[in-house]
């Protein structure tokens, strides 16, 4: 017997994570009520459900802008979907929203881990080998201090791995499975600039995918 769930739960759990409200009740079943373990079990299904859709093209979408800070700080993004019906819908709206004035606070240098460059990648490398070589480990321990270092590293550049702002429990690429699942379509991070005022320079991330199109 499947456990007895009231819609006020369901309503809740849907509140707090924006998934449908048949996959609320199925998870809120399987994890008897505890809706901690229910949101884990959705987080789950988002990534398993984005992972899907990966593959598919996202040729449509909507630029979208954040202005922070007085006027001090600014983002524009371009964030894709499948189709322009899903790119009007309020749930797209408020990802590209919501991904943007992250942007804005947290200043990501590149979009996926894949996206960083081998110069990048290289020199943080070497920094972690030399971090970890002073300590006089064998150098099976200094790789897997330098692994644990770099994923580190790309939670902290990468927008993708990134806590996001309003919800530290999930990564930005969680967030956005979050939506996937929603929605039914793959949504992709395309491209985004970055500008602060009286900064030396400004933030312009692409993937690689993004970049071999032009």
């Amino acid at each position: 017997m499947s456990e007895k769930i009231d819609a006020k739960q369901v309503k809740e759990l849907r509140e707090m994570t924006g998934a449908p409200m048949g996959d609320c009740l199925k998870a809120l079943q399987e994890t008897k009520g505890d809706k901690e373990a229910a949101i884990i079990v959705l987080r789950k299904r988002g990534m398993a459900s984005a992972q899907k859709k990966a593959a598919r093209a996202t040729h449509e979408g909507a630029v979208g802008s954040y202005i922070h800070a007085g006027g001090k700080i600014a983002v524009l993004l371009e964030l894709n979907c499948e189709s322009d019906f899903v790119a009007r819908t309020p749930d797209f709206q408020e990802l590209l929203k919501d991904v943007a004035m992250h942007i804005a606070a947290s200043d990501p240098r590149y979009i996926r881990p894949e996206d960083v460059t081998a110069e990048d990648l290289e020199r943080e490398k070497e920094i972690y080998r030399a971090q970890a070589a002073a300590t006089g480990k064998p150098a099976p321990v200094i790789e897997k201090i330098v692994d644990g270092k770099m994923a580190k590293f790309y939670e902290e550049v990468c927008l993708l791995e990134q806590p996001f702002i309003k919800d530290q429990a999930v990564s930005i690429k969680e967030l956005i499975a979050q939506k996937v699942g929603k929605l039914g379509e793959n949504i992709t991070v395309r491209r985004f600039a970055r500008f602060k005022v009286g900064a030396p320079d400004w933030t312009v991330a692409q993937t690689k995918a993004a970049e071999a199109a032009e």
